[in-house]
């Protein structure tokens, strides 16, 4: 039985059986047939963007895409994607652990980015862990295609936040690791702009 388990501003997310199903809303505030362009588009920009690292072993599978409103059968609204069981590293990043997900973290980011993707939302809630330790990054609905070495260093600089919230206690040798790991000089002077830019507007 379809289960609702996660709502937010762009879409609902249905858990059913061994697939999740993402739905993108409508949204009343929006003129109908720009709304019905923007979620199609997104839609079918993200299952592009699976489907292109689902090969790289650490995304989920897309199973299909389809119309999800029985009066709009030619809009494209709804991915069907495979469901992965396991933990969000965000409740079990620890200091017992951090080396080894960092590295898994790094080495994924990386492949991502050369294959000209930035996630859009790297945080440690968009992170699974499976019961046998494989690893996997989720929720690739603010993702886009981009060779950009400024899009890429902000990509890791929303993880960097991520952890300076959400893990403090380990967030600075955690981050550290991961960059060592990444090893993308060019992006990582970069980042260090980016962060610079970021210490100017709060002062």
């Amino acid at each position: 039985m379809k289960q609702l388990i996660a709502a937010g501003a762009e879409a609902k997310i249905y858990a059913d059986g061994k697939s999740i199903i993402k739905h993108r809303i409508k949204k009343i505030y929006r003129n109908p047939i720009l709304d019905n362009k923007l979620r199609e588009s997104r839609t079918k920009r993200e299952a592009k963007i699976l489907r292109k690292l689902y090969y790289l072993g650490f995304t989920p599978q897309l199973l299909t895409i389809k119309d999800n409103d029985k009066l709009n059968d030619a809009l494209d609204d709804t991915l069907i994607i495979q469901r992965i069981d396991g933990e969000k590293l965000r409740d079990i990043l620890s200091k017992e652990n951090y080396k080894s997900f960092a590295i898994l973290l790094a080495k994924a980011i990386k492949k991502m980015h050369d294959a000209g993707i930035i996630h859009g939302d790297l945080t440690t809630s968009n992170m699974i862990v499976t019961p046998d330790k494989r690893f996997y990054l989720i929720d690739f609905g603010l993702s886009f295609f981009s060779e950009k070495a400024e899009d890429k260093a902000v990509d890791l600089h929303l993880l960097k936040q991520t952890l300076d919230s959400k893990h403090y206690l380990i967030a600075k040798e955690c981050f550290s690791l991961i960059l060592k790991e990444y090893n993308d000089a060019e992006v990582i002077n970069r980042l260090r702009k980016v962060e610079q830019r970021g210490r100017n507007k709060g002062s």
